[in-house]
């Protein structure tokens, strides 16, 4: 895992969208296309409207999102209405780029488990994305894989519905796609979330975000957020015991 720091959020969020859109451009290279998975709720709106300025095949770029509120279509809580406005009503994605969680179905279940094949028609299978955007909840929750939830337990599907957490029902991608990105990229911001983002980058927290696959991942965050965070510690050889000849007695 790479920590990068920048002083405010503006220059964070340009960061991540900087990271962001060279894995998309290596994926459009190397297949045509590229993948993206995004996460919700206010904190990436910075970032997001940084990634819509980037010089992308736009064209060529699918997003899909990590997670989703259970709730009407419109709805203030749902991620996508954000999403949609940024990248589709105001930015350059073509509308059937982008991939909605369809919550508002009645069969859940089936939605979730249509979600998976349509991530897997353009992913592959077992579906491998290009790029991953994760959050981190001050509670250490991610996507939304909650402490305890059945959805962290989840290894034989790409998309999950939770229980009820601060009151909505979720869908989310589970860890196991997450883990298969071929990068993720964490956006972090705010001093609320240093004493848990130290925790994440420390490595072995409990929390769920920690969970999330270290290799390739690049933590993007501003200042307030990283002050608590530091290089891994190594663990250092233990000295040898030096040998210490017997004198012998005259």
């Amino acid at each position: 895992m790479r920590l990068e720091v920048e002083k405010t959020v503006a220059e964070a969020a340009a960061m991540a969208a900087r990271l962001i859109a060279t894995v998309l451009g290596i994926g459009i290279a190397r297949r045509t296309r590229a993948t993206l998975a995004l996460s919700g709720g206010s904190s990436p709106l910075p970032m997001l409207g940084e990634l819509v300025r980037q010089p992308l095949d736009w064209k060529a770029i699918h997003v899909f999102q990590v997670d989703e509120r259970v709730v009407a279509r419109g709805d203030s809580a749902r991620n996508l209405t954000n999403i949609e406005e940024m990248l589709v009503t105001n930015g350059p994605l073509p509308r059937r780029n982008l991939h909605p969680m369809w919550v508002d179905r009645a069969d859940l279940l089936g939605s979730a488990a249509e979600y998976a094949v349509g991530i897997e028609q353009l992913a592959g299978v077992p579906a491998v994305l290009d790029a991953v955007h994760l959050g981190l909840g001050t509670d250490g929750h991610t996507a939304s894989l909650f402490a305890g939830d059945p959805a962290l337990k989840v290894r034989d599907r790409a998309v999950a519905l939770t229980a009820e957490h601060h009151g909505y029902t979720r869908m989310t991608l589970t860890l196991p796609v997450i883990n298969r990105a071929r990068s993720i990229i964490w956006f972090v911001t705010g001093a609320d979330k240093a004493g848990v983002l130290a925790d994440l980058y420390a490595g072995g927290a409990p929390f769920p975000a920690a969970r999330v696959a270290r290799v390739r991942a690049v933590v993007v965050a501003d200042s307030a957020a990283s002050k608590d965070a530091s290089a891994p510690k190594k663990r250092r050889p233990k000295p040898k015991s030096k040998v210490v000849p017997l004198r012998r007695r005259s």
